[in-house]
């Protein structure tokens, strides 16, 4: 699930979090008032920075908070699991067998996006897969519930209360209807699970109908989700990472993400890779990841590893990513 970034919005207001004063302070976070109240401030507010009435009325329905959205937002469950352990969960064959066939009907959208942003389609499946099982699973929450009872209600109510003023926006463009903004409990949307800040930012309309539709369209989601590594740093014709050979004397603290050296230095440290054999380009830099420490598995990443953190910032992730990908594609 996403949960990150911000950007533009109608005129200037929304982009900067200059968000007309609704929800300010004393009105908007802390129980200042009813829920009715907070609602129909909200509605106003959207309704004098251009929202049309109609769809303000209709997206704004609301009458009480979410208590499943509020439940979920209070008891999320904390895992610890070693690499190993999220790796066998994460990257199962069922995992694998439906991306191949998902892959194999929409070959010709990945090679689509692959020629307008030049992103490996493995990454664009593999995000695709995490986040949404390959478009079967986006949540079914609606999205401007969830965000009014986290703006009114959540432990980061004014992150949520911007969240909330974007997806509105996006409902004014014309994008997606009301009734099918539909996401994750917190607000993470369709098949990419954009925040609306970032499918404001992202999202992009690569079948040509005048929408952006990431919940329907699989050609904007693929588009989308190449837009957004593309602009997170991707660089074509660079792998993400592999899996390497690491010797047991090389110091977990000599490793991680910010200790870069070039392939023949990591070489001259006894690195090669999984086969044994010698990187074939001595002068690239990476660095080495050895998550679960002396014994466990490598990986050589390289910079487009730091574009798919960028969409999730964890390293467990960007990894699972990478490695499904490369067995779907």
């Amino acid at each position: 699930m996403l949960v990150r970034r911000t950007f533009l919005l109608s005129a200037v207001a929304l982009s900067t979090g200059v968000i007309a004063p609704a929800l300010r302070a004393g009105r908007a976070y802390g129980h200042a008032q009813d829920y009715a109240t907070f609602v129909a401030g909200v509605r106003d507010d959207a309704i004098r920075q251009g929202l049309d009435t109609g769809i303000a009325n209709r997206a704004l329905d609301l009458s009480t908070p979410n208590a499943q959205v509020l439940r979920l937002d209070r008891t999320q469950p904390e895992f610890h699991l070693t690499w190993a352990q999220y790796r066998q969960r994460v990257i199962t064959p069922r995992k694998i067998a439906d991306g191949r066939t998902a892959v194999a009907v929409q070959r010709a959208l990945l090679d689509q996006a692959l020629t307008r942003y030049n992103v490996a389609p493995g990454a664009i499946a593999g995000i695709w897969g995490l986040e949404s099982a390959y478009g079967t699973r986006m949540g079914t929450f609606g999205v401007i519930d969830a965000l009014c009872t986290l703006a009114y209600d959540g432990r980061r109510a004014k992150f949520f209360h911007d969240e909330l003023m974007k997806a509105l926006h996006i409902l004014g463009m014309g994008d997606i209807a009301p009734e099918q903004m539909i996401g994750s409990y917190a607000g993470a949307m369709g098949q990419p699970q954009f925040m609306p800040s970032a499918y404001l930012r992202y999202a992009v309309d690569m079948d040509g109908d005048g929408r952006r539709d990431i919940w329907h369209s699989t050609a904007d989601v693929f588009g989308s989700i190449a837009s957004y590594l593309s602009h997170s740093g991707w660089i074509g014709d660079e792998p993400w990472g592999q899996q390497v050979t690491v010797p047991d004397t090389l110091a977990q603290a000599a490793l991680g993400r910010t200790h870069t050296r070039t392939l023949q230095e990591w070489m001259d440290a006894g690195v090669r890779q999984i086969d044994g054999s010698a990187f074939p380009r001595a002068d690239m830099r990476g660095a080495i990841l050895r998550p679960d420490g002396v014994g466990g598995e490598s990986f050589m990443v390289y910079r487009n590893f730091n574009a798919i953190r960028r969409y999730n910032p964890s390293d467990f992730y960007a990894l699972a990513v990478g490695l499904l990908g490369n067995e779907i594609t």
